[in-house]
């Protein structure tokens, strides 16, 4: 017998309860947990193990990479969000299907923006080149049928020719150029109903060449004025125009933690990001597996640790489903011992859910 949905949802409240033996109730995180990890795979052909972990419940988006592109993506991708809605999982809402879709040398999909943000910073009228680029990209996302993008970027570029500028992603070397190209692809493109991410929190305008938290560990040592002055303006701005999503950095910050790098870093995600800046929407990390966390652990240990943060949502990028699985089996074994707290994990999945929601 097939539940229709008022009945599924019924009977998953009750299941979402299990009893301990002193007869204390626990809820039971393993329908939850998956809303919370971004997937990749390689190839064009995805493997028939990642529709069984999203007919489980276990996915909460796939993100889409140039290798992943071909003429078919649309109706893989139709395919996936098929399984999803078809499974005893579903929540009413879609899997979120990202890409990064910035523009010029930074896109995945077929399509614009043809221009890149430090040209679209350079010319005549940077705001409505940026709204143009939005709604470009918006159109590119559409054609394929994802519905999110990890875009825009909001560094600041210190010195021609650095990390962030080599490949034209910052549109501009100062805050104000950064916030007006940033806020008008934000509102142009969920405008037009796509999500918008903006990146990398706090900043990566001052790594140097070559510094790619991609790679290795990077560290930016800016006073806290700065990086508040300069790097985070451009944030308040989008963040008023309603920005969907923030990524966070994998660089270290001594200015406000020594420790851990942005995307770990209570103070940085928590006290600053949504502390001071005023930010309830959804944090997404940037890829787990970057080589800027080789001393905190495997890609499952550092998921606990970004979770522990603050970050809502994880990106398992390394183009292998099983990385994804991985981190949802570390994530509801921490949930479960109490190593992460199951009050701030719901708060997390309410503001992923309420995202989501705006899709369908």
């Amino acid at each position: 017998m097939k539940l229709n949905q008022c009945s599924w949802t019924f009977l998953s409240y009750f299941l979402a309860l299990v009893h301990t033996g002193n007869g204390a109730a626990v809820k039971d995180f393993s329908d939850e947990v998956g809303y919370h990890i971004i997937y990749s795979y390689p190839g064009v052909q995805p493997p028939a193990h990642l529709n069984t972990l999203i007919e489980q419940g276990k996915v909460g988006g796939i993100i889409i990479f140039g290798e992943n592109v071909a003429d078919n993506l649309s109706t893989i991708i139709d395919g996936f969000q098929e399984t999803y809605k078809q499974s005893a999982f579903y929540s009413g809402s879609p899997l979120l299907i990202l890409t990064d879709q910035e523009g010029g040398e930074v896109r995945r999909l077929p399509g614009g923006p043809i221009s890149s943000a430090k040209q679209i910073g350079q010319s005549t009228d940077p705001a409505s080149a940026a709204k143009k680029s939005g709604s470009d990209a918006a159109s590119a996302l559409g054609a394929d049928h994802l519905n999110g993008n990890l875009a825009p970027v909001l560094d600041i570029y210190r010195q021609a020719g650095n990390f962030i500028d080599e490949s034209g992603r910052s549109y501009g070397n100062t805050s104000a150029i950064v916030a007006t190209c940033a806020s008008a692809f934000t509102e142009a493109q969920q405008r037009a109903g796509f999500i918008a991410t903006a990146k990398h929190f706090p900043g990566l305008g001052a790594a140097g060449a070559g510094e790619n938290t991609d790679e290795e560990p990077v560290t930016i040592n800016l006073g806290i004025d700065e990086l508040r002055s300069v790097d985070e303006a451009p944030y308040s701005k989008v963040i008023s125009a309603g920005i969907d999503m923030v990524m966070t950095s994998w660089a270290l910050y001594p200015a406000l933690d020594a420790k851990y790098p942005s995307g770990l870093s209570t103070a940085w995600v928590q006290d600053e990001l949504r502390g001071r800046l005023g930010f309830k929407g959804v944090t997404i990390t940037d890829a787990i597996e970057a080589g800027a966390l080789q001393a905190f652990g495997d890609d499952p240990s550092r998921a606990i640790l970004a979770s522990q943060a603050g970050m809502d949502i994880i990106l398992a990028s390394g183009r292998n489903v099983t990385q994804g699985e991985a981190i949802y089996d570390s994530l509801l074994a921490a949930l479960n011992d109490g190593s992460l707290s199951s009050g701030e994990f719901s708060q997390a999945t309410d503001r992923i859910l309420s995202l989501r929601k705006r899709l369908t």
